[in-house]
């Protein structure tokens, strides 16, 4: 195909990316995902997946959303506000504000949809936003957009967010998220919400790794530190524990009709298909009836994080479902991917712009669908890398 006028610099920037590690490219998978999925036309253990739960792929899952496209069809058709709210939207909308232990709660479309959407309804020109530093793009994307100032404070450090709360402002919004979805690290929410009612100011926490794993019900992190009353708005997502697609705010009556009101990524954006509304509600139910899958995923965890660091791997103690192996090069990082999965074992590298320039890693996560054999398979890949790795040293 002839190249089209002013975009000989495309070709320039990806040979950027590649010289210096950075391009991705897609993998297939041909499967329903599982513990084990097909990948590029082979059996692989996944371990990658934020499939937490092991849902994605549930009969009660998919027997929902069958019985849902059979009774109201594949799309919504508009947005909320034209014709798109349907029974369904309602329905899983109580069951999340019941989960949450909120007064409400809204749909949204992605963690994206919601994260952009809640921060700029709450703040704009002339107002404060304090955000960790590792904090999910689609904050700093919302940050961004709100138009507001915006003070940056060192990961997890709550004497730079009290510095920053500091600072006059019409309004003030803490933004944070509460597992961090590359070091599966949690935030600090006892103190941030004590900081917040000093200095009068917005919680916002995206539960979106937590959901459905953290907590005495599965509620996240913020039922998990009993910090319910502290937070203005808790985001949570469909599509990683829940096994689904789309996102959710839960909130107070007002704040949910503020966002409904001035939400753009909201109002703007066709209603999610009710055959995913329904199975988002199956996913509900199974996680209040069988909590055993949030102790597996941990403990699987636990296993895969405990093995990695008697192999003499560098991985942060976390206590989620995510369990970082830092390397530190994109490129070695990257080798590293591809021989794992030549031992039949995907885990992604992360590199640049995700992760901080010189903390490239492999981003393991585990699922109450893997067995301990499946995790003792993952060891072994490793332990293989490694041993290559110290013979070529030597």
């Amino acid at each position: 195909m002839e190249r089209q006028p002013g975009t000989e610099w495309i070709a320039l920037e990806l040979a950027r990316r590649d010289a210096a590690g950075l391009r991705r490219d897609l993998r297939w998978v041909d499967s329903a995902q599982d513990g084990w999925v097909t990948l590029d036309g082979r059996s692989v253990l996944m371990l990658c997946s934020n499939n937490y739960l092991g849902l994605a792929n549930h009969p009660a899952l998919r027997e929902a959303a069958m019985v849902a496209a059979r009774d109201t069809g594949v799309g919504a058709g508009a947005s909320r506000l034209i014709s798109g709210s349907m029974r369904a939207h309602r329905e899983l909308e109580e069951r999340l504000a019941a989960f949450k232990g909120t007064e409400a709660a809204l749909l949204f479309n992605s963690g994206y949809h919601a994260n952009v959407g809640i921060i700029t309804a709450l703040v704009g020109a002339g107002d404060l936003i304090l955000s960790d530093e590792l904090n999910h793009a689609s904050i700093v994307d919302g940050c961004r957009l709100s138009r507001a100032r915006v003070h940056v404070y060192r990961h997890l450090d709550l004497d730079r967010l009290e510095d920053g709360l500091r600072r006059p402002a019409r309004r003030k919004l803490i933004v944070t998220d509460s597992v961090f979805s590359m070091d599966g690290d949690v935030a600090p929410l006892p103190e941030i919400c004590a900081l917040a009612q000093r200095y009068g100011a917005m919680v916002v926490v995206d539960e979106a790794h937590a959901t459905g794993v953290l907590g005495m019900t599965g509620a996240g992190a913020v039922e998990l530190h009993g910090v319910r009353d502290g937070v203005t708005v808790q985001m949570g997502t469909l599509g990683k524990a829940l096994g689904c697609f789309g996102a959710f705010a839960a909130g107070s009556r007002q704040i949910v009709d503020l966002l409904i009101n001035t939400a753009r990524s909201f109002i703007y954006t066709t209603a999610l298909p009710p055959s995913i509304v329904a199975a988002a509600g199956a996913a509900l139910t199974l996680i209040a009836t069988e909590p055993e899958r949030r102790a597996r995923t941990l403990a699987r965890a636990q296993r895969l994080a405990a093995g990695l660091r008697r192999l003499g791997y560098s991985v942060p103690a976390g206590g989620t479902p995510i369990v970082p192996v830092l390397l530190g090069g994109a490129a070695e990082t990257m080798a590293h991917c591809a021989e794992l999965l030549a031992g039949d074992v995907f885990v992604q590298g992360i590199r640049p712009p995700t992760v901080p320039p010189g903390t490239s890693r492999l981003r393991a996560t585990t699922m109450a669908t893997h067995t301990p054999a499946d995790i003792d398979h993952a060891l072994e890949a490793f332990s293989r890398l490694q041993a290559g790795k110290q013979a070529a040293l030597a």
